[in-house]
């Protein structure tokens, strides 16, 4: 069973904020306003989640010298982490990191 599945480059408008995201390594979650959604199971990539709720970021981790963005569904309830990129909003980043 593979860890991570990369699924294909696409391009989306978020369902949070309305802003255009441009697909790519980082195109997991939206570098406006943080928000996700929920459409992965049970591997990263797999895409194949029933549920589709937003995905809200409730706080900041570090890993490996890495930071990462703590995701809940709004729908189920269903926690995911995921890096962070280098065009995220810093701001919100800091904020979410400080409100741990």
């Amino acid at each position: 069973m593979k860890n991570f599945i990369v699924p294909p480059v696409a391009n989306y408008i978020c369902e949070n904020c309305g802003q255009e995201v441009i697909g790519g390594r980082y195109h997991n979650h939206c570098p406006h306003c943080l928000y996700s959604k929920h459409v992965d199971n049970l591997i990263p990539g797999d895409r194949s989640s029933d549920c589709q709720g937003l995905m809200e970021p409730i706080t900041i981790e570090q890993k490996k010298g890495k930071l990462r963005i703590v995701h809940r569904c709004l729908k189920c309830h269903k926690l995911a982490i995921v890096d962070t990129s280098p065009d995220d909003n810093i701001d919100l980043v800091i904020q979410l990191s400080v409100h741990q």
